[in-house]
């Protein structure tokens, strides 16, 4: 079962991440520097600089790593409510529905697993998104390559800590609205729809990211921190250097590029989660 949990997340994972990249490029820019007015001055600037390879940096690594991030993911979470609930995929499907507490404990155990797996792997997509000439890192095995010099083993979970607080919580988040909106839409007994999955997958991302968007703009600057930007001493020092020179406003950097960004890749990468699992474990028919 896990394992065809993992393929389901890794195909899944890969579809969503290649729809939402270059909105993902963008949201770095922003969170990292301050030299951008807005969206559509960062997307031109972008786009005049380095032309549309611009927004596609640092893509290579995670279509590479987001099989494995997303398998940690849903394979986790999956495992985790079967434990929680004592029952099966199947058996939730026919009516016996987890509480919410069980999602969001399951999502919350998803989310730490993920963070464990990931912090690398994101620290280097961020460096590659954040840097507008390539003479810093040629690719993502020069930047491991790179950090491990200059850092050590250490540097590789820079922002570690913000990606923990902001990954815990919000996997729990991210599970709950899912399926809450996925129960509403379904009628009882029945497996739930095209429209519904997209509905509930789609809606799940964005309330996520609103609660995530904060802890995003820290854990970016303190990723960038030691690439060229600005040094922090960790995450309580940059929220308040953020602030004061920049307002509370900070903080919700990016907010509307995640939302944007959130419903079409989550709605997606859900339907195919659904999709693929729903052909390898059919549900048995009454």
């Amino acid at each position: 079962m896990p394992f065809l949990e993992f393929i389901a997340g890794c195909i899944s994972g890969s579809v969503g991440l290649a729809f939402g990249h270059p909105l993902d490029t963008v949201k770095v820019r922003l969170q990292a520097r301050s030299v951008y007015k807005g969206i559509f001055h960062c997307v031109a600037k972008t786009y005049a600089h380095e032309g549309l390879h611009g927004f596609f940096k640092g893509m290579a690594f995670p279509v590479m790593t987001t099989g494995i991030i997303n398998s940690v993911v849903f394979g986790s979470y999956s495992n985790a409510l079967d434990f929680l609930t004592q029952s099966q995929r199947n058996d939730r499907s026919q009516g016996k529905a987890a509480s919410s507490a069980h999602v969001f404990t399951a999502g919350c155990f998803s989310g730490l697993m993920q963070v464990l797996v990931c912090a690398p792997i994101d620290l280097v997509k961020v460096r590659l998104q954040g840097q507008t000439t390539a003479e810093r890192y040629r690719g993502p095995t020069h930047c491991v390559a790179v950090i491990l010099k200059g850092e050590g083993p250490r540097g590789l979970f820079r922002g570690g800590l913000a990606l923990a607080l902001r990954d815990v919580p919000c996997y729990g988040l991210y599970f709950l609205p899912y399926e809450a909106i996925l129960k509403a839409l379904t009628e009882t007994g029945k497996q739930p729809g095209t429209f519904a999955i997209l509905i509930a997958g789609g809606s799940a991302g964005v309330v996520t990211w609103a609660f995530a968007t904060p802890m995003d703009v820290i854990k970016a600057r303190l990723q960038m921190s030691g690439a060229g930007g600005r040094e922090y001493n960790g995450v309580l020092h940059c929220m308040r250097v953020s602030i004061r020179e920049e307002g509370l406003r900070v903080f919700f950097k990016g907010l509307l590029l995640n939302s944007l960004r959130a419903f079409p890749v989550n709605a997606i990468t859900f339907l195919t989660y659904e999709s693929l699992m729903g052909f390898f474990c059919p549900p048995p028919h009454s």
